[in-house]
């Protein structure tokens, strides 16, 4: 099938654009729950505002099952294949709207984040891994611009245009029908459309093996969890680093909304907030995530981390729409400049043969950060008994964490 393959963006222009349409698709299907699954805690289902530890446990699970898919995901592809499991996170995303629709009760919404984040940890790693197969080496940065632009713009677009559907035909209605509607597209493009990019990945492994003389043997789970965890000084770092900036998007996931409506703020108007942050954090990613290709990965990892944790912090001073949407922009570029760039810092450190398995670490632990960021941010804002708390423990994480990441990096241009 595939006679005569080469790297590069131009050359697999068609399969790229295929890969980023699907992940546009995934970020559809997640923002569809940032700000109306929040919203109907209270509406629906009777949450008072006070009950933060139940409301924290729909995006809890999500994390721990999306890290969980993302830990092994990389390694079931090297065996069944990038398109394989694309399209089985797809069928595993087909229960999340009737759950929705359905609930009869808040338990019934933990559940269907349960298949979210299954289907999220299945896609969104297949879609950026099949990406990396199809580029340069030198591209990555860009790659991973590429990848979250489009996502992480879709989640932003889908939260404001699911509240507004919200508030037209209902939020169970607005949820099934548009969930139905991304989720059938993607399902059918993956299977119609999509190939597999394993040629690609062993193409890169001969020229690694070439280059450096190196068979790049292939690690099982564990070595690679070691080696991420444990043993490697600057994955380390990063995998901290990609824990904790989670925590920024928790917090948006969780505890704007209900700031925002506390501060007289509609639905609509939370998510159009919302909205900014998610939107420049994608679009900005097109600058970003090629920038770190050429000036070096540290600089813009660390100025993403401090320039979120400034912006978490001063977000409660404020009190205007104006001033909100524009802390809301700053928060969304500080991630633009951290977020791909992580990923990519992650694949410098990996063999072609190996990536797959250490970006599946990597990804482990980012998610992981969704589970312990809203763990803990529910727990002090149960004990505080305030939304506020939260942003400032937030703003704190982030800088340190920026700076285990200042300290653990070299300012060095990738190679």
């Amino acid at each position: 099938m595939h006679t005569q393959i080469e790297h590069g963006i131009k050359a697999n222009l068609s399969q790229i654009s295929q890969q980023l349409i699907q992940v546009f698709l995934v970020g559809l299907a997640l923002g569809m729950t940032r700000t109306v699954v929040p919203g109907l805690a209270e509406t629906e289902f009777g949450l008072a505002a006070q009950a933060f530890m139940s409301l924290v446990m729909f995006v809890l699970v999500f994390g721990l099952v999306k890290a969980s898919m993302n830990l092994v995901a990389g390694h079931l592809s090297e065996h069944y294949g990038r398109r394989r499991l694309l399209v089985m996170g797809w069928l595993l995303a087909l229960p999340v709207p009737f759950l929705t629709f359905y609930a009869q009760s808040w338990w019934w919404i933990v559940w269907a984040m349960v298949f979210l984040g299954l289907n999220q940890g299945l896609c969104w790693s297949m879609a950026l891994n099949s990406k990396l197969d199809l580029a340069k080496t030198n591209q990555k940065g860009l790659i991973n611009g590429l990848n979250e632009f489009s996502g992480y713009a879709a989640v932003g677009v889908a939260g404001w245009f699911t509240a507004y559907l919200a508030e037209v035909y209902g939020a169970r209605d607005a949820l099934l029908g548009f969930g139905l509607v991304v989720i059938l597209v993607g399902l059918l493009l993956a299977l119609w459309k999509v190939l597999d990019t394993r040629p690609w990945s062993n193409l890169h492994q001969q020229h690694h093996n070439q280059q450096h003389g190196d068979d790049g043997e292939q690690q099982t789970l564990a070595q690679a969890f070691k080696v991420g965890t444990f043993q490697h000084k600057q994955l380390v770092a990063l995998n901290q680093a990609g824990l904790v900036e989670k925590f920024i998007d928790a917090l948006v996931w969780i505890f704007m909304p209900i700031y925002l409506m506390s501060q007289t703020q509609t639905l609509v108007q939370a998510s159009g907030i919302i909205a900014v942050y998610g939107v420049v954090w994608g679009a900005s990613q097109l600058i970003t995530g090629p920038a770190s290709d050429k000036f070096g990965r540290r600089a813009l990892i660390v100025g993403g981390f401090w320039l979120c944790a400034l912006t978490s912090l001063t977000f409660v001073w404020v009190d205007s729409v104006a001033a909100w949407s524009v802390l809301a922009a700053f928060m969304g570029f500080g991630m633009a400049m951290l977020y791909p760039t992580l990923g990519a810092a992650v694949a410098d450190y990996s063999q072609p043969k190996q990536r797959a398995g250490l970006l599946g670490v990597y990804r482990f632990w980012r998610d992981f950060g969704y589970a312990v960021g809203a763990l803990f941010m529910g727990l002090l804002a149960f004990y505080t008994s305030s939304v506020v708390w939260p942003f400032y423990f937030v703003g704190g994480m982030m800088f340190l964490s920026g700076l285990w990441v200042y300290l653990a990096l070299q300012p060095r241009k990738t190679v």
